[in-house]
């Protein structure tokens, strides 16, 4: 996903692969992407993009801009007791076991018409000082199985905008390639962070 991460002391986001796909363990990518912006990522915020990839697993990110200051986008992406906030393919999410912090699961139930009916997810990262938040899947009706995803936000130069980088990784479901595995993830959470995008600037209006 990163590349060199031990040789530079900022990553860029530029360098985030979001197309290639590769198996084997460490970074899920190695190609570098033409630039789409310059923004910094601290080395310890990075380094939560770096993910194990084993050969029946795809991995990708996707990258948001959003026209609203980190703390309005934090605002609404660090609840996760509330996805449905932005998240449209979610009808209904509650509280199964904790207090908000990490550790805490949620069952998630998503609309009709898609393959799937429900999610049970804990809360892996939360972190507001750097703006990082992780969830897992552990259980559910639905074909991602193993998914793990991190979300980082990034203000942009001015400080009145973000970045949101979103990564993850996945098991590919059987009968599917790695391709075919990571085109319906990322239609999924581009579809996710669009929303965000609207509802933060809307914020503002």
């Amino acid at each position: 996903m990163l590349s060199n991460p031990q040789n530079s002391p900022s990553f860029l986001l530029d360098r985030i692969n979001t197309t290639t796909v590769t198996g084997g363990s460490g970074a899920c990518g190695n190609t570098i992407l033409q630039p789409t912006t310059t923004i910094p990522i601290p080395d310890s915020v990075a380094r939560h993009h770096i993910h194990p990839v084993s050969p029946n697993q795809c991995c990708s990110a996707v990258i948001q801009h959003i026209n609203a200051p980190i703390s309005d986008v934090w605002s609404v992406i660090r609840r996760f007791d509330n996805p449905q906030a932005y998240k449209h393919f979610v009808k209904s999410c509650h509280v199964i076991n904790g207090d908000g912090n990490v550790g805490t699961l949620r069952e998630v139930h998503v609309i009709s018409g898609l393959p799937a009916a429900r999610s049970t997810e804990r809360l892996e990262i939360l972190d507001d000082e750097q703006h990082v938040i992780s969830f897992s899947v552990v259980d559910g009706d639905h074909r991602l199985a193993n998914y793990r995803s991190v979300t980082t936000l990034h203000p942009t130069p001015a400080g009145d905008g973000t970045v949101v980088v979103e990564s993850y990784v996945v098991d590919i479901p059987p009968g599917n390639t790695k391709e075919e595995a990571c085109v319906f993830v990322d239609t999924i959470v581009k579809c996710n962070l669009q929303s965000l995008a609207q509802i933060s600037e809307n914020k503002l209006r």
